[in-house]
Order: structure tokens, then sequence, then C-alpha cells
């Protein structure tokens, strides 16, 4: 995240979709015109402000911000929202608990309100990110809340209410979480959880903010080079809610430490089992395959996606992952540091080239600080494109000199046919965003948005792609199950004699700090409305579903092993 360094220089059962969209060398043209997404963010409750310590961030723990999960929680068929609140270093040396997690109740039309008693959680000692699924198998989502402090657990009572097990859930120490990830690793039809930590923090031993680093001349917070990285933690599910800690077995050792901050799952070498690949912060990123007898391969630095073109470790915030350039196998995109591109790992042949500036990505992320992101089809054009969320850690990078700013534009990228992206504005306003989430909030058939702000409350942006009046060409499939987490599927159709298949990977974790639904969104641009439509489900485990669809524009749900649209 920063480049201060501590010496003397310088960081289950899904109910919609949601997104946001960032982006000098190569810049790409700025689209001028009818804004592809509208802030209707009205709702005072979800206008209520995070805490992020102080506006000064004399600390690094100051700087990360909260996190974002997205899932239908009270089984009612609209998605809702968890806002992953922080606190302060002085309430946290005081042994105050900080700014409790707060859930949202959807209404289906990408609106919300505060939820009741029942759902409201406490404090915690400070929140970072979270992710949903169903933890002990009775078809409601639970929810996981990592923070600087021991990880929570919360299950979900029937969809009445939230009910905190952390006790007795098995998780371990009191680390400083940032992103986690649920998958089933050992396919044993119970959910896992991997949590990636960044840094050993305590500010009684850790220097502020005028002790003595330097950013481009300036007085800035302290790391993180120079402070000590902490290995990531694997936990093997139980199935009842409970964890079972199997980090070190399963080769995640301290010897493997980076700053990290950013999961995502993924299937790297198309065996059906679920890899790791997590984002860095001033140390190379880890890809970390899934070798089928409980134990993984870090294997960053063999398939190329650990460096830039270069060689060189970057400052890694947040991940995307997805069929980019539709064929057949994942690519992956990582949000990088102001002054770093931000990269764009395209896969060939089972290795990675970094390829950002080749198709418009990576010098519009120059003077930008990435963090939140995904893929999604935002203009409903049949190319994935890309949201971006940014905003600098240091808020001295107003002062002069820095070529860049505190407050930053966030950014969507849109893909053209050719392979190659267009910037396109989000609202025009400059912020500090961290955590975002893509999702189809309003269920017609386009994905909207969700953006965290440092100390700010949650935006939600409206995609206006489904009200052009075009042909409905989408689907969306919801998916239920444990064996739904790293599922691929494929949606094949005809069009002018050819076969297009469309691939997508079924997952919640993504970007920073955040959970989207587990749903899978397609188009079928070039579908002339004629001809059968297959949608195919490689569940993991091996089991297969097939399903003929005579229209789209409509959101199904497949249950594994086999499930028929609802």
């Amino acid at each position: 995240m920063s480049r201060s360094g501590g010496v003397s220089e310088a960081l289950g059962f899904v109910r919609g979709y949601a997104h946001e969209v960032i982006s000098l060398l190569l810049l790409p043209a700025l689209v001028i015109g009818d804004e592809l997404f509208v802030e209707v963010t009205s709702d005072a409750l979800l206008a209520h402000p995070t805490t992020c310590g102080s506006l000064d961030k004399d600390w690094i723990i100051e700087v990360n911000g909260g996190g974002l999960v997205v899932e239908d929680f009270n089984a009612d068929g609209h998605l809702d929202l968890v806002v992953v609140d922080g606190s302060t270093v002085e309430r946290a040396r005081a042994g105050e608990a900080g700014e409790p997690p707060r859930l949202y109740l959807g209404d289906g039309a990408c609106g919300f309100s505060l939820a009741g008693e029942a759902w409201q959680m406490s404090g915690g000692r400070w929140g970072m990110g979270g992710a949903a699924g169903d933890l002990n198998n009775d078809g409601y989502p639970d929810l996981v809340v990592t923070q600087w402090g021991p990880d929570r657990v919360f299950l979900n009572e029937g969809g009445a209410g939230l009910r905190e097990v952390t006790e007795q859930a098995g998780l371990v120490g009191g680390r400083w979480g940032a992103s986690a990830a649920l998958l089933d690793y050992d396919a044993d039809g119970n959910l896992d959880l991997a949590v990636v930590n960044y840094l050993a923090f305590d500010p009684d031993e850790v220097k502020r903010r005028g002790e003595g680093c330097a950013w481009k001349g300036h007085d800035v917070m302290c790391g993180p080079e120079g402070l000590i990285p902490v290995h990531d933690q694997l936990y093997r599910g139980l199935g009842d809610g409970r964890f079972e800690d199997v980090t070190l077995a399963a080769g995640f050792a301290p010897l493997t430490a980076g700053y990290g901050l950013g999961v995502i799952t993924l299937d790297v070498d198309g065996d059906g089992r679920t890899d790791l690949y997590t984002a860095n912060d001033s140390t190379p990123n880890h890809l970390w395959r899934n070798k089928g007898d409980g134990t993984f391969e870090e294997i960053a630095w063999r398939h190329g996606v650990g460096h830039d073109a270069n060689g060189k470790e970057q400052a890694g915030m947040g991940i995307a992952c997805a069929d980019a350039n539709e064929d057949g196998v994942p690519d992956l995109f990582v949000t990088n540091f102001s002054g770093e591109n931000n990269a764009l790992y395209l896969s060939r042949k089972g290795r990675f080239r970094e390829r950002s500036y080749a198709v418009g990505l990576g010098g519009a992320s120059l003077r930008r600080l990435g963090w939140g992101t995904s893929y999604g089809d935002f203009d409903l054009d049949g190319h994935l494109d890309l949201f971006v969320l940014n905003g600098h850690v240091y808020p001295q990078a107003d002062q002069p000199g820095t070529d860049t700013s505190y407050a930053q534009p966030d950014q969507v990228f849109l893909q053209g046919a050719n392979g190659r992206f267009t910037e396109v504005a989000l609202g025009g306003v400059e912020r500090v965003s961290r955590a975002g989430v893509s999702a189809d909030l309003d269920a017609d058939g386009d994905l909207d948005l969700i953006a965290l702000e440092l100390g700010g409350p949650a935006r939600v942006w409206q995609n206006t792609s489904a009200s052009s009046g075009a042909e409905a060409r989408w689907l969306g499939v919801r998916l239920a199950g444990t064996a739904a987490h790293g599922a691929s599927l494929e949606l094949a159709y005809d069009a002018d004699g050819e076969r297009v298949t469309l691939k997508r990977f079924a997952r919640t974790a993504g970007g920073f700090q955040a959970s989207c639904p587990l749903a899978c969104h397609f188009v079928a641009e070039r579908w002339s409305g004629e001809g059968a439509v297959t949608l195919r489900v490689r569940w993991l485990g091996g089991a297969l579903s097939e399903v003929e669809l005579d229209s789209l524009g409509r959101w199904i749900e497949l249950s594994a092993p086999a499930g028929e649209p609802k």
C-alpha cells in the first residue's frame, strides 16, 4: 500500500451482482456524454460515515478503510449490504470497542435500510473486510468479519438475524486480517476460510507520522516497509460454523509472508481444484496452487504473476479475475500504488504476460492508487469491462511535487471488441475510495456498483445500460450450495454460423476487503434470438448440470449437483 517504509523513504445463495471500475504513458480516450452509472445514494442510513482513525493518518492502521459484503441474508430475494466499520487508535489503546458492522436490507431497487435489532452486531477491535457464505450448511449465508484483532464469525439464524459465535469458531490469533475468501479447497462439502493478513501492528512499537518516515519529501505514516509482514491463514471448515486451523500443514508458513491485502479464488490450471491468488503490498504477489492433498505450493514467479513486466514487485491492493480475452482461461488484474501501473496478467498456455499498457490500462493508472476492482460486462456489449476505485494513503499527496493527489477520480474501463479499454468517468467527483462490489442490485440485468469511501459512506451507483431499450441478451445465474464455490459456467450460443462460448468462474471473494454474491452474469451480445442457448455448470467436485434455454433476459437459480431454472 505505502512506499514510505520504516526508514527514511517511501505503503452462498445469491440475489444479484454489484460493481465499479477504475482506471500515463498511453492514456485512453475519456468518454464524454451520458453517464453509464448514476449515483442514487440518497438514503441517510446508507450515507452513514465510517470511521478509520484520524484525518491526518498518523498510523498505517488508519489508511485501509472498511469492507463491503453483499448477499441476501434474509432470503427475501433482494441483495443486502454489510458495511464493515473501523475504529481509532485511541479507542483501541483504551480497550474500547470500535464501530460495529452494519447490515442494510435491500429493497430490490438499489435502496437499502438499516436492519432491525436481530441483525445488529457489536463492535470489535477494528473491522476491515468480510466474506459471506453458508458455513453450517443450513441454506442461509453466514458472515465472517476480518479485523485488526481476532477475526469474527456470525451465523445466520434462519434468515431472521445474526448470532456471533466467534469464541467457538476456532479462528486463531489476533492478527491484522484484511481480505478473506471462502472456498472448499478439499472438496468435502464444507466451506473453508482463507484470511489474508497484512502486518504486525502495535502503536507502542510502530513509528507514527513525524518520527522519521518520508515520502517525496513529506512526513508520512510509517510502513509497510520496515515492518513485519504476517503470513496468511487457512482454516478447514467443519460444516457447523467451526473451523480447524490448518495454516502450517497446508504450506502457509511464516517464511512465505507478504504484506497481504487482496485475495481471490480461481482455478489457475484447470484441474477442478480451487487455487488462491493474493495481492501483496511492496512484496511479490502469491499464487497458491492447490495440490489436492491438503497442501498448496506457491507458483507466482513460475507463472509470471508475482511482479511487473520488468520483474519488480509492486504494491498490490485489489484483484479482479475473469476470462477477459475470451480464450477459456482466467486472467488477473491487480490494482497498485501511485507511480506503478495497475497490472493486467493475460494467460497464455499456462503462463501469464503483463499486458496493461498494450490494452490501454497501464498509463491510465500511473497517477492513481487503486483499491477495489472487478470485472463485469457493464455496458452489455458482450465484452468484460473493469471498474477501479482510487484514493491515496497519504493526505500529504495534495502537497506540491507529488504528481498525484489524496482524493482521486474512480474509473470504469469499457473493453472493445479489439481487446482495448476506454476510460469512462464515474461521477466526476474525486474521493478517497477503498472497497467496492459490483452486483445487479435491482435485478434488471445490468451490474450496479457499491463503493466505500475512506472515513465516509457507502455509495450506490445504478447502471443505466438495461434501460437503453436494447433487446435483452443477458442471463444472470444465482448459485446455491458449497459446490457452487469454484464452479465453472459456460454459456454457449450460435451466432452467424459460429458457436460462441462465454466462460465464468463462481466466487464470492475479490477486489479489496469485499465479498460479492455467488452469481454469474453473461451477455450473449451476438445472439439473434433464435437457436438454442446452452448453460453448462461444472460444479466443484466434477458434477455437471446442463440447461437448455429458449430465452434470455432473466435471472435463474441453480443448486448443486443438478438444478433447473426457476
